[in-house]
């Protein structure tokens, strides 16, 4: 093979139906110490690739807050061979989807095609990732860019809540800080800097290439070892930090022009590796992940309190939070906090049914098969598993542990983890004169 292969490993994965046993999955590690995920899917016509770079918002210091969400954005203005212009017609001339995004801990450019068009949308992909310059006037304009981003979301009173939240509850930790960075740190931005960050997170060993659809593994490996064989092994080396520690805040935000109140109340809860993970997912499920959820059902159905009510999971490499989102009326807040309390409350003193807990466990269930179904799917399930786990799970797995919880081990769960002098809550609206205390949120 022409481009420097390490090591190659055939994976074992149960399949997800398709009418086969195993899905075929295999890794290649470069000499450079790249590692290339693929996933074999012949009963389809797309093949959906991405860079994944295992750094984001959380890895950057306080003076460099959002330069991955910067870096994410510039590589797209061009290359040493391509304008923005010529990257936007090669795509579009493929009919391909060409897409990227930055979380708290990685980075991901991905592109999806149909297979007969991997090798143009290969060579545009790895030029972006690999060639930007971040040209001085881009850079300008760019930050132009990013700083309207930050108005935009600052006006959404369902992100802003989340993240003032998000900053107040890991509060003097990388984690809490916006992901876009702020107006202050953005406007420092400059090419040598954006070059230096560029140097030291985008290099072999800090990164995975991931594949799935109808495409030959070997052959595949070839390819991306031609473009990214002579990457840098290793560049900056991030220092092990203990993880961070969760501030139980009242935050109460008073902006006069929102009609509605915006409630987001949230707990830590265990990192996304934990052996409890499935147990964790399930009383997501039953609390407030779906229509026949707990929340849903008390607070809109029932009552008519809020349109929008939720609970959702935020799970990280070191911890992760469980939080609930509700929009409501300033004068049925304090109801829908006391509803919202009675639920974790019902959760730590009554074992759940067989019955609820099947149909949370079949939802859960149904979820992951569905998600599995497109390429692209796949191609992001392949680097998470090995970013998280260094292994990769079939359903068939997953969908034993799932089915191993059990009522007592949620029980367990939610009095571990709904504890009141652990609790965060921020509210977010016109507010007026109202006060919450801590004795307010005791369940």
């Amino acid at each position: 093979m022409a481009a420097s292969v390490a090591e190659t490993e055939f994976v074992t994965a149960e399949a997800a139906g398709q009418g086969s046993a195993v899905r075929s999955i295999r890794k290649t590690t470069l000499q450079n110490g790249m590692m290339v995920l693929t996933e074999q899917m012949p009963w389809v016509r797309s093949v959906s690739m991405g860079a994944w770079v295992g750094t984001g918002s959380r890895d950057e210091s306080a003076q460099r807050n959002g330069i991955s969400h910067f870096v994410e954005h510039m590589v797209f203005k061009g290359t040493g061979s391509r304008s923005a212009q010529q990257i936007a017609r090669e795509v579009d001339t493929m009919g391909g989807n060409l897409d990227a995004f930055t979380s708290k801990e990685t980075i991901c450019f991905n592109i999806k095609v149909l297979d007969e068009n991997v090798q143009p949308a290969l060579d545009v992909l790895s030029d972006l990732v690999l060639h930007p310059t971040f040209a001085p006037e881009d850079v300008a304009r760019e930050q132009g860019v990013i700083l309207e981003e930050i108005k935009m979301d600052e006006d959404n009173p369902d992100y802003l809540v989340h993240e003032v939240f998000t900053q107040n509850f890991w509060k003097n930790h990388a984690l809490g800080r916006p992901i876009l960075g702020t107006a202050k740190t953005v406007a420092t931005f400059d090419q040598a800097i954006l070059l230096e960050y560029f140097r030291e997170r985008f290099t072999a060993e800090n990164m995975i290439f991931s594949a799935a659809g109808n495409l030959d593994h070997d052959a595949f490996v070839e390819q991306v070892a031609r473009y990214f064989g002579e990457l840098p092994a290793s560049g900056h080396r991030g220092t092990a930090e203990p993880a961070p520690q969760a501030t139980p805040h009242i935050t109460l935000k008073r902006k006069k022009s929102l009609e509605q109140v915006q409630l987001c109340l949230g707990v830590t809860a265990p990192p996304v590796n934990h052996p409890s993970r499935y147990a964790v997912y399930l009383l997501n499920t039953m609390l407030g992940g779906g229509m026949s959820s707990r929340l849903f059902q008390a607070i809109r159905e029932d009552r008519g309190l809020a349109y929008s009510i939720y609970s959702e999971m935020n799970p990280f490499r070191d911890t992760g939070s469980l939080s609930v989102y509700a929009g409501t009326s300033v004068d049925k807040t304090t109801e829908v906090l006391r509803l919202t309390l009675a639920e974790f409350r019902r959760l730590k003193q009554e074992r759940v049914s067989d019955a609820e807990l099947k149909r949370a466990k079949d939802q859960l269930k149904s979820n992951m098969v569905l998600a599995l179904e497109s390429s692209g799917s796949r191609m992001a399930n392949l680097a998470r598993q090995q970013m998280y786990f260094g292994r990769f799970f079939g359903v068939e797995e997953i969908t034993r542990g799932i089915e191993a919880v059990t009522p007592d081990q949620v029980l367990e769960l939610a009095n571990e983890l709904l504890q009141p002098q652990t609790m965060a809550l921020t509210l977010l609206g016109n507010l007026g004169s109202m006060q919450i205390d801590r004795e307010q949120l005791a369940c």
